[in-house]
């Protein structure tokens, strides 16, 4: 049985159950499940290669009140793997009453100093306790059927074995088929981004071993994802391995994609992505961020059409002050590249052609940043999401910008839109990717110069002056044609009320 196929028979079991409400609360209570099954499967590859591995979900503390509870063994295989274990109302009671509190308030322990071996695997149980916690603290367990939740479990268990590569590899398509699911449960779009897009940024950037990656909104981690499947073909050694695992980055504000996203770093082979922060990048000060935390490329895809929370704007330059939220990130990826890093980040055509504060960020881009190329998608791209046109804007920082290239990105032939069964796909890049290195005017690809851009008041907005234009006859050709053409359906209606006439007066003879 596939893993999809798996997948939805999960789902139609949790649509039983009175205590999930809709698709969010769904896809919410199987993705934790997932985690902890994933992270089963990995620890016992750890077991055999790592010398006094220790799991954090064992011996486990955690506070109640003025008490200090503590539970043996909360793995995956201790209560869940055995499909005749315990259910029904003594499976809830545990679910509930032990491994959600004991995972929600896991005590990590203090940081331990030295470079021995016990501290370092010290450390790495730290790290391990710490990760567990963050995943859990937003996380809900909304199943009320005891029985059901076994079910799930079970399928869960028989179906799914994450140390299985070819699972691994699906993983991705399964978290963006669960993401289409999340159309009726709200702004899911704020998360997700098509993995062509994705793969086609990544492909364009081309990340090299030893630079820092960050995703500042990072959803589902997507990007991420991309990346270390670009990095990890250049890895040939162990050392190139871990360099991949602590070069990547990530920070994303909601629960549910954040428990999403870390879970898709372990499958992709990030043991403690710790470095997957559950928080909001716009709710620090821009004047507090430093060297240390400038990377080498942004890639990502931040929320559109949505406004912050008060307040949030007082931590940018007053000039900025705005509670857009896309427009906060593009300054916030500004601030956070280094001198020469690189960019590819999706924006709507509110940002192109939006005045005011906008404008001023814009500015800002073209003078501080190499704006090389803008890629213009078609409408669609995140449906059912959005139908906001949205753009994929290249830039690289340290250099001002002499001149941008468009690129109109068609629908494939015989599309007239995206959909859920006809998604964009990573081969429709082709001609953008043969295109790059050699750029020349066609009638998809363009060239506008700084000084046109900032006389247009940088209004990045532009149509492509080189698309086919369309034909149109003259007004008062048409108009005759349109009145013989109604002439011609009038004496024919004639003909026909005559025969019609004539055949019910013989009917009456």
């Amino acid at each position: 049985m596939s893993l999809s196929t798996t997948v939805k028979a999960i789902q139609d079991i949790m649509r039983k159950d009175v205590g999930v409400d809709g698709d969010a609360q769904r896809i919410g209570q199987l993705v934790w499940l997932f985690f902890l099954k994933i992270w089963d499967d990995r620890e016992q590859e750890q077991e055999l290669v790592e010398p006094g591995f220790q799991s954090p979900l064992v011996n486990v503390r955690w506070q109640e009140g003025e008490d200090t509870r503590t539970a043996k063994d909360l793995r995956w295989r201790s209560w869940a793997a055995n499909p005749e274990g315990i259910t029904g109302d003594g499976l809830l009671d545990f679910a509930n009453n032990t491994l959600f509190p004991a995972l929600k308030g896991l005590e990590v322990g203090p940081k331990v100093e030295g470079d021995s071996a016990a501290a370092r695997q010290a450390d790495l149980l730290r790290r391990r306790r710490q990760l567990i916690r963050s995943v859990f603290e937003d996380a809900y367990q909304y199943m009320k059927n005891g029985t059901l939740l076994r079910q799930v479990i079970n399928r869960v268990q028989s179906d799914i074995d994450f140390n299985d590569s070819r699972n691994r590899h699906l993983f991705g398509e399964i978290y963006e088929s669960l993401l289409r699911d999340l159309q009726s449960a709200g702004n899911a779009g704020e998360y997700y981004t098509p993995r062509a897009v994705t793969e086609f940024a990544v492909n364009r950037i081309n990340p090299k071993l030893g630079e820092t990656i960050l995703d500042p909104a990072c959803g589902t981690g997507g990007f991420l994802a991309c990346a270390i499947e670009h990095l990890r073909k250049q890895a040939k050694t162990p050392d190139q391995e871990r360099q991949i695992q602590a070069n990547i980055r990530g920070v994303e504000k909601k629960p549910l994609p954040h428990l999403l996203c870390t879970t898709n770093m372990i499958v992709h082979g990030i043991e403690i992505p710790t470095q997957i922060r559950h928080d909001n990048t716009l709710s620090r000060p821009l004047r507090e961020y430093g060297p240390k935390d400038r990377v080498d490329i942004i890639l990502t895809n931040p929320p559109f059409g949505g406004m912050e929370e008060d307040g949030i704007e007082l931590n940018f330059p007053s000039g900025y002050r705005t509670r857009e939220t896309a427009d906060l990130f593009l300054v916030l990826i500004m601030t956070l590249l280094k001198d020469t890093g690189r960019a590819a980040v999706v924006l709507p055509d509110g940002t192109l052609f939006g005045e005011g504060i906008k404008t001023r960020i814009k500015e800002d881009l073209l003078t501080t940043c190499n704006l090389h190329t803008i890629v213009r998608f078609p409408k669609g791209v995140f449906a059912p999401y959005t139908s906001i046109q949205t753009n994929l804007l290249f830039f690289t920082k340290g250099e001002p910008t002499k001149d941008v290239w468009y690129y109109e990105h068609p629908y494939p032939e015989g599309y007239k839109s995206y959909s859920k069964t006809k998604p964009m796909r990573f081969e429709e890049f082709a001609p953008e990717i043969a295109w790059w290195d050699k750029r020349v005017e066609h009638e998809r690809a363009w060239r506008v110069s700084v000084e046109d851009l900032k006389a247009r008041n940088y209004n990045l907005d532009l149509k492509n002056p080189n698309a086919p234009q369309d034909t149109h006859e003259d007004p008062d050709v048409l108009l005759e044609r349109y009145t013989q053409a109604r002439a011609e359906a009038d004496r024919i209606r004639g003909e026909l009320k005559t025969a019609l006439a004539a055949c019910l007066l013989r009917g009456d003879q």
